[in-house]
């Protein structure tokens, strides 16, 4: 390799990302922000409600871990090591929910009614 390719590949290894990216990412988090009170706002109730603030919720985690910790420029195997395993616990617990609604059923069916 000659001289004026090492610098270019010295140059690439601390690559920066355009200010305007960081703005675009805290507008849309500010956004989702609103949105979010809003939902409380407007009065939205029940699995509606915890639906969309569990939306919002999600969506201003994963814009944080995509861009204000770099995740979206690291290899896959990475990502899949980070998002993977809370995508997974969130399976279980809905597993977890539908045994329990299950479990309280069958209890109510065949000892009666709680008192």
């Amino acid at each position: 390799m000659t001289h004026s390719q090492t610098q270019v590949l010295t140059h690439t290894d601390h690559q920066q990302h355009p200010i305007k990216l960081y703005l675009v990412v805290w507008g849309l988090l500010f956004f989702l922000s609103v949105c979010s009170y809003m939902v409380d706002y407007l009065g939205f109730q029940h699995y509606l409600r915890w639906g969309l603030i569990l939306l919002f919720m999600i969506l201003k985690a994963g814009l944080i871990v995509a861009i204000f910790m770099h995740m979206a420029w690291e290899r896959l195997a990475l990502v899949y090591a980070v998002i993977l395993p809370p995508i997974l616990v969130l399976v279980f617990v809905v597993l977890m929910t539908s045994e329990a609604h299950y479990t309280l059923f069958t209890r109510m069916t065949f000892f009666g009614t709680a008192q």
